[in-house]
């Protein structure tokens, strides 16, 4: 007898990437399930208010765990879908599902809702496009007769990268950067390395002709800027104008002798003794690299090191709700 073939799963990280898909099963029309972890105690392969959804074919986008229980919540969903009621399930510790363990140890518990709050979520994804954090309530309950309380989780943007640079390890960082899903962006004064990088970036890169045309850059807090020069003539009007913003990271490339005369002309064109320490240099946790795809990688792990707080955070437990 042929195996059945296991339910596809897309696997997403990001909160804004699972909303995308939702998006657009609302616009269609198509049924779907929300699923969204509301407690962990242990360890676990992902954050408290990670999210997945399942539609009506059976494919799920995001992902609960590496692997070890997603296939089981994956037909929970359908199930629910079926029945059209919301379920909190448990796996790990305490969990009724004995022959579902999870390797990391601990516990957690999912919320399967078939039938969200699909304006909230569309306003979600709509504040995450737009960069700015967006919240979201759950209200998971083993009874439904029950109120019950309630979790908020804010979510944050994805982290963003602005590359400004030229040659091999810029090319080679906007294709890492965007392999591990950064929304990046491109400057250069090359055109060669801007078609090279124009697939990696979110938007077509910008060719720049003069440094006095480098006044704005558009970064937020959960926004990396890079320059990846060896003609380092070009870095003064990138990094002014990437401290003139409220860049969570601005990093350079180069020695440490090269570092320390970039940071004395910077002083020189007059920027503060505390914006001189947020421009990090040389880039990269790994020394004296002459590869560009391991430059690339070093200065990348720098980066997430740099914003490897939650991407989501649980605002309030104590709201509830009264059931019809």
């Amino acid at each position: 007898m042929k195996k059945k073939l296991a339910n596809p799963i897309t696997y997403q990280d990001h909160a804004v990437d699972v909303l995308a898909q939702v998006a657009t099963y609302v616009r269609s029309g198509q049924r779907f399930v929300l699923i969204t972890s509301v407690d962990i105690k242990g360890g676990s392969a992902r954050d408290l208010g990670s999210l997945a959804v399942v539609n009506d074919a059976g494919e799920m986008t995001g992902y609960m765990s590496n692997g070890c229980i997603d296939q089981d919540i994956l037909l929970q969903a359908l199930d629910c879908l079926q029945s059209g009621s919301a379920r909190l399930l448990q796996y790990g510790d305490g969990s009724p599902f004995h022959d579902l363990t999870l390797p990391c140890g601990g516990s957690l518990s999912v919320w399967i809702d078939p039938s969200p709050d699909t304006a909230a979520l569309m306003a979600a994804h709509t504040a995450l496009l737009a960069r700015t954090p967006a919240t979201l309530t759950f209200y998971p309950s083993s009874d439904p007769n029950q109120a019950t309380a309630g979790i908020t989780i804010a979510y944050q943007p994805k982290v963003a990268l602005t590359l400004a640079g030229r040659g091999a390890i810029f090319r080679a960082t906007a294709k890492v950067a965007h392999a591990i899903g950064f929304d990046v962006t491109g400057f250069s004064p090359d055109l060669h390395d801007l078609d090279a990088v124009t697939a990696y970036c979110k938007a077509p890169p910008t060719h720049v002709t003069s440094q006095q045309g480098i006044t704005k850059l558009d970064l937020d807090a959960t926004s990396g800027f890079l320059t990846l020069f060896h003609d380092h003539d070009w870095e003064p009007a990138f990094l002014v104008a990437a401290l003139g913003t409220t860049a969570g990271f601005v990093g350079a490339l180069g020695s440490q002798r090269t570092h320390a005369a970039r940071l004395a002309q910077l002083a020189n064109m007059g920027i503060s003794e505390l914006d001189l320490q947020r421009v990090k240099g040389p880039i990269g946790l790994v020394p004296s690299l002459r590869n560009a795809d391991l430059i690339a990688i070093s200065a990348l792990a720098e980066i997430a090191q740099a914003f490897a707080y939650d991407q989501q955070l649980v605002v309030d437990v104590q709201q509830s709700r009264q059931m019809a």
